[in-house]
């Protein structure tokens, strides 16, 4: 039995992950800030679903859970947490401890999560550490500027997954950043293009097919390469 671990697992993309995998039968760790408010996922209760309380940006609670999980293997780890900050602000409105925040938990907590979780990634066959980016990240297809806030924590996200996949390849760990749609979650809203379920079963699709070629590279949940 295979076994994935997912944070920001109580709603959204997240949610429809835990959703997917239980699904095709793997063990899935799934862990949140408050699980006695996480209402759908605690609705899941499977034999093969473990939830946690996990806040990204705690590192001494990350390193805990590590430490609990210590004899498990992890085939897979799915970054899913993020915040996205401010909306409707422009050039020279940038609020700066907003900025921090958000970089924080999409772009450090990331690595310090493949950091305490490398031991249990080490002891699967084939695993992976996947990061849940957006292409708003990419310098590419930034051709409308603002969104300063969320567009750097994505391109630093996918500059930490570049780098993760020169240090774990070697080792057998490949690294993926993955947009997963303009989705209709909280974050996406009301009138975003696809479901969470949708975008849940096209970004498992890409990870079950994931060569050691495409470690360390940026794709859509439709399996679309995206430029940097």
């Amino acid at each position: 039995m295979k076994t994935v671990f997912i944070t920001g697992a109580n709603r959204g993309i997240g949610l429809a992950l835990c959703q997917a995998y239980l699904t095709e039968q793997w063990r899935v760790i799934a862990c949140c800030r408050a699980p006695h408010q996480a209402t759908e996922l605690n609705a899941m209760a499977n034999a093969k679903l473990d939830i946690y309380t996990l806040d990204v940006t705690d590192y001494d609670q990350v390193t805990a859970l590590a430490k609990k999980l210590n004899n498990i293997s992890i085939d897979l780890i799915i970054n899913n947490a993020g915040v996205y900050g401010p909306k409707g602000y422009g050039f020279g409105h940038c609020d700066v401890t907003a900025w921090q925040k958000v970089f924080e938990v999409n772009a450090i907590a990331p690595a310090k999560l493949a950091e305490a979780f490398y031991e249990h990634l080490k002891r699967a066959d084939n695993s992976i550490f996947a990061a849940i980016s957006s292409r708003v990240g990419s310098h590419t297809e930034n051709t409308k500027g603002g969104g300063y806030i969320y567009r750097s924590s994505k391109a630093a996200l996918n500059s930490v997954v570049k780098s993760l996949s020169n240090d774990l390849l070697p080792q057998g760990i490949k690294t993926v950043a993955l947009h997963p749609g303009w989705v209709k979650t909280e974050m996406g809203g009301p009138n975003a293009l696809i479901s969470a379920a949708e975008s849940a079963k096209g970004l498992k699709s890409v990870l079950d097919t994931l060569t050691r070629e495409q470690s360390g590279g940026f794709y859509s949940y439709t399996g679309d390469q995206i430029p940097w």
